[in-house]
């Protein structure tokens, strides 16, 4: 068992006087200390904008800035330190790949996505969609909460130009066979965008083993800051790409009437970035390797396991999908308790726990429901909060019921 909660100070706090036990990593994950000191120490000593000045600060902030993404072009084993691009998070990685990319798409040309998508592998293509006359095409959940991928040769055509899914679903768990579906996409001549947020702490990615196109995800869900992201893409595909956002840093020459741009990824980098977070961000990737995914994986699968069979104990509840192949999220619903009066009574007791549709309305509607309780799990959570949650639980339903 995994023992690292001495480095997650936040769960010393107590909450209305009970431990508290943090179950909504799925949301954002906790910070260890290695990454907060981290973030201090490049605000303290490191002050100075990247890029742009003349100075000892701006070059020594420019050199550690450039540093971290060479560490997460390895981290991910991209062939090169310029498919690595910083975004905001995996939102807004999706929309610069969705409104990039459709740029060049025409009328009646297709999107495909899946019905388990989170919003933001929702909404930014429907805007391209409208925008441009595209159509969007989903792959169906079966009732295990898998993709049902039987109507793949049927949805994937010579129209398809590019399939946004998600590597694990937010509400789920469920890891999808992302390597099936960029296999046949590939097959047509479609590109592939995948939503990492939710694997990228708990399984090792080679993005190059995968052949992925695209790939995206939010580093305040992996122990790193919040309000930066990672966007990688193959070299050629974003230097075709026009930029997403225009201002400093990513023009090569500006003229009254036009402008050049540079190469990627400083072509989509317009503005101040986020660089005590880029600075900070190796802190997080070597407290993830120094664990181990290996270690990861088996804690998250102890404690699922774990949680599922006591779960499965209590009448009157359903699970949303009850895939074999998943990481440490499970969503369910109780009979005749709404699941935000289940979340309030639960946070009365400290536990901590996600409620609602968790912008994943579609995927809702699949279940026919319109919203469950989630309790996702990380490598801080152990027996005493699986426990402490499900005793937390049954007391819920006693009052409610």
């Amino acid at each position: 068992m995994i023992d690292v909660r001495n480095q997650f100070p936040v769960l010393e706090q107590t909450i209305n006087k009970k431990p508290l036990v943090y179950l909504d990593s799925a949301a954002t994950s906790l910070k260890p200390t290695v990454l907060t000191n981290r973030l201090s120490w490049a605000y303290e000593n490191l002050s100075a904008n990247v890029h742009r000045g003349a100075h000892f600060l701006s070059d020594r902030a420019t050199s550690e800035f450039e540093n971290s993404r060479q560490r997460v072009k390895n981290f991910l084993n991209a062939s090169h330190e310029d498919e690595i691009v910083w975004t905001s998070g995996t939102t807004d990685a999706i929309n610069l790949v969705a409104e990039s990319f459709c740029s060049s798409m025409s009328e009646g040309e297709e999107i495909l996505l899946t019905q388990m998508e989170h919003h933001s592998n929702l909404v930014p293509w429907h805007i391209q969609a409208k925008k441009r006359k595209l159509k969007i095409k989903a792959i169906p959940v079966t009732p295990k909460g898998e993709l049902d991928l039987s109507r793949l040769d049927e949805l994937i055509t010579s129209k398809t130009k590019i399939v946004s899914l998600s590597y694990c679903s937010n509400v789920l768990g469920t890891i999808n066979p992302i390597e099936t579906v960029i296999k046949k996409a590939h097959s047509v001549g479609a590109k592939v965008m995948v939503d990492a947020a939710q694997s990228i702490m708990h399984f090792p990615t080679d993005v190059q083993a995968l052949d992925v196109d695209f790939f995206a995800f939010s580093t305040h869900k992996m122990f790193g800051p919040f309000g930066l992201g990672v966007l990688y893409g193959k070299k050629q595909l974003l230097n075709e790409m026009p930029p997403f956002k225009g201002g400093g840093s990513m023009i090569s020459n500006v003229e009254i009437d036009h402008s050049e741009f540079l190469e990627a990824p400083q072509r989509f980098e317009a503005g101040t970035p986020h660089i005590a977070g880029v600075i900070a961000l190796p802190a997080a990737i070597d407290f993830i390797e120094q664990m181990g995914f290996s270690q990861i994986k088996e804690h998250d699968k102890n404690l699922l396991n774990m949680i599922t069979t006591e779960l499965k104990t209590i009448d009157g509840l359903q699970f949303m999908g009850e895939s074999e192949n998943k990481v440490g999220i499970v969503s369910f619903n109780i009979d005749g308790c709404h699941a935000s009066d289940v979340g309030h009574l639960l946070n009365q007791q400290g536990v901590a726990v996600r409620v609602g549709h968790h912008c994943c309305q579609p995927l809702m509607k699949a279940f026919g429901v319109t919203s469950s309780i989630r309790a996702s799990l990380s490598v801080y959570n152990n027996e005493d909060d699986v426990e402490r949650f499900l005793k937390a639980l049954k007391k819920s339903m006693e009052m409610l019921t």
